[in-house]
């Protein structure tokens, strides 16, 4: 009977296979005193039939493998395992189901069952994360029945845990507790189990991976804190499937890892992580230390706080990586924290905003710029601060000195300038009640031997500080006190000319903070004169530099301190200067020669009455010659400009203009603008248009 049954199961007609199923699942109910000595001959065709492509004979050969075994012999179940396990990826939801109930029948009555607890529950446990609701419930009810069988069958063993229910942790996670049985299974089996899941959760097979992501969810759940002595396997696992390709991995891992932090002791479980983390930090270290940090109570977790704010501010963790994937776990790790422990928090809130600060300072992807502005406005509200500025209040100056210890080792490749540009940016307000620290840092930085890469960012940060001033620097009107030594110590010194492309995108840069400096009007005209001779010189020869912002920059600048400082400049100081305005009226960039000409106006305004007009005769005629060859300048705009400037310069010296004028008139293509001028002259003093 059994040698036709093992030529009929392999027949190539569909039909007969059915059938032979059906007749040696029927053989072996009807014959079970011998049948088992014969079973192991029908395992060979069984299995060569079980991957039919037809869904039907595949449920029948399930189904009559289960039977065999059953009235069998027990020993071929380790031969039948790994076919039935890759049965449970079946596309046909019947084959699924009909290999749930036959592990589901054989762990109730299986003679030797017990020999293959740790084989046979994780076949039947994978079924409760099948997509069909049917089959979950099929076998999550499976599994009660198991559980409980087994825990009447050892109820001496279980008598005291029976008589003591463990307290559940208050922090359980959504769901119904397992039975005692269940559980007790698990704690026993999961030792040979866990082993055989960490290796498929890194299978090369996608569907393999999110089948064991999913049991290894249902085992932590029902081994709760008998998963502490597994930890170091654990672990080590999910750091690699949190780095998985297979979103669903990822996501189940990170289930798992909560579970962790539900059941285990934080004191355990941190400190293994965080080890991990102080010796080589990477994405997925961060994404099961944020789990497991979700996972827990913020009961448990304050005696830790501590510990873990000062773990995630190390330059290790905070500075490793400026990928955007490790840096929004970093920031992940923050907000869960503050979630969870939310006013308690208020204990590590300067290493975590050295944590926020850092990953503000590495990334350039506004939406995480976006997410770390919200994180630092939910840790100020834990403090109860009503926004982040008094978080930076309360920090400003740890910070400064957190970043300023390493100032003289700075590079361009260093984090920490780009940290310190980070806090003075987003500090606002507060900037102003800490120039004594800040603007030591910014001496050092802005040395000429530092690094050009470095000044130049600073510059630029600075420039913008300085335009909105009294938002930033000036917010308690204590910035006057230290113009001096912005322009002697910081802007003059690198406005020094010094070969290469590099040194002149810091003269441009510094001629445009000197620009924002000037144009934010905290300069006196005291403290302008002061700075005239130091600074003036470096300015003029900005004039002539190759870049055409450099050139645009220095005219507006010289036309600022000249507005500054009004007609108290000398003589001399005048006329060492409209020389050089008077180049840049030549400029092949129109925008530096209507600069270049403004400038001459506010020149004209400074000549006070100490300005001999005699004595100085040849340098007025230069001037009013200079400027009347632009006033014939082919574009009308121009003309005006220069219109406009001579009308303001005429008052210096009415005849000796109008002498200029007619000497020049006819040489220009249109006397129109001439003409302009000299009716201005010629009008009574206040009527001039």
């Amino acid at each position: 009977m059994v040698k036709i049954l093992q030529r009929t199961i392999v027949d190539p007609f569909p039909d007969v296979k059915k059938k032979s199923c059906e007749c040696a699942a029927k053989y072996a109910k009807l014959t079970p005193e011998t049948f088992h000595m014969q079973s192991e001959s029908l395992i060979k065709p069984l299995m060569q039939t079980i991957s039919h492509q037809h869904s039907k004979v595949r449920v029948a050969v399930v189904r009559a493998t289960g039977t065999v075994i059953q009235y069998g012999n027990g020993k071929s179940v380790d031969d039948v395992l790994s076919h039935l396990a890759q049965r449970l990826f079946d596309d046909a939801p019947l084959v699924r189901q009909a290999v749930t109930e036959v592990v589901g029948s054989w762990l109730l009555d299986l003679r030797d069952r017990y020999s293959f607890f740790h084989k046979l529950i994780p076949l039947l446990l994978s079924s409760c994360s099948d997509e069909i609701a049917q089959i979950r419930e099929l076998a999550s009810d499976y599994w009660r029945k198991v559980g409980l069988q087994w825990q009447q069958e050892n109820e001496e063993d279980l008598k005291d845990k029976l008589d003591w229910s463990a307290e559940l942790s208050v922090h359980y996670p959504v769901g119904e507790r397992p039975g005692l049985g269940c559980r007790e299974l698990m704690f026993r089996n999961l030792f040979k189990i866990l082993p055989a899941v960490s290796r498929d959760i890194t299978d090369w097979v996608p569907a393999t991976r999110v089948k064991a992501s999913d049991l290894l969810i249902i085992l932590l759940f029902h081994a709760e804190d008998h998963i502490t002595q597994h930890m170091e396997l654990l672990l080590s696992t999910l750091y690699r499937s949190c780095s998985d390709e297979e979103k669903t991995v990822v996501q189940n891992s990170v289930k798992a890892a909560e579970l962790i932090g539900t059941f285990v002791e934080p004191e355990v479980s941190l400190k293994l992580i965080l080890t991990a983390i102080e010796k080589s930090a990477c994405t997925a270290h961060l994404m099961v230390l944020g789990a497991v940090i979700r996972g827990s109570s913020a009961q448990a977790l304050h005696p830790h706080l501590v510990t873990i704010g000062a773990a995630l501010a190390l330059p290790d963790t905070c500075e490793v990586s400026a990928k955007v994937e490790y840096l929004e776990q970093l920031l992940l790790c923050v907000q869960i924290l503050i979630t969870v422990c939310g006013r308690q928090c208020s204990e590590i809130n300067l290493p975590l905003l050295k944590v926020l600060v850092t990953i503000l300072s590495m990334t350039s992807d506004r939406e995480l710029e976006n997410k770390v502005e919200k994180t630092v406005a939910s840790l100020a509200a834990a403090e109860d601060f009503e926004n982040s500025l008094g978080l930076y209040r309360l920090h400003i100056r740890q910070l400064i000195e957190w970043v300023a210890n390493t100032q003289h080792e700075w590079t361009k490749y260093s984090v920490q300038h780009l940290q310190f540009e980070t806090i003075i940016t987003q500090s606002g307000p507060v900037l102003g009640d800490s120039l004594d620290v800040v603007f030591p840092v910014l001496i050092n930085c802005f040395q000429p031997s530092k690094d050009p890469e470095v000044r130049l960012k600073l510059f630029t940060v600075l420039s913008k500080l300085l335009l909105n001033a009294n938002e930033t620097l000036n917010s308690q009107g204590r910035f006057s006190s230290y113009l001096e030594t912005l322009v002697r110590d910081i802007l003059v010194p690198n406005l020094l000319w010094h070969a290469g492309r590099t040194a002149a995108a810091i003269r441009t840069t510094a001629v445009s903070c000197l620009w924002a400096l000037l144009h934010s009007k905290m300069i006196t005209p005291e403290q302008a004169l002061g700075l005239y001779e130091d600074l003036m010189p470096k300015v003029i020869a900005a004039l002539d530099e190759d870049s055409k912002m450099t050139r645009l920059l220095a005219c507006r600048a010289i036309g600022a301190i000249l507005k500054i400082c009004g007609n108290q400049l000398d003589p001399d100081q005048l006329n060492k200067l409209y020389p050089e305005l008077l180049k840049r009226l030549d400029d092949s960039l129109d925008d530096v020669r209507i600069a270049a000409g403004r400038a001459l106006s506010i020149w004209f305004q400074c000549v006070g009455n100490d300005y001999d007009r005699l004595h100085y005769k040849s340098h007025i005629e230069f001037l009013y010659r200079g400027l009347l060859v632009h006033l014939d300048d082919p574009e009308s705009g121009i003309q005006k400009v220069f219109l406009d400037v001579l009308k303001v310069g005429s008052s210096l010296s009415p005849a000796l203009l109008t002498q200029e004028i007619e000497a020049v008139k006819h040489k220009h293509r249109s006397p129109y603008y001439c003409e302009q001028l000299l009716r201005h002259i010629q009008e009574p003093s206040g009527v001039a248009s």
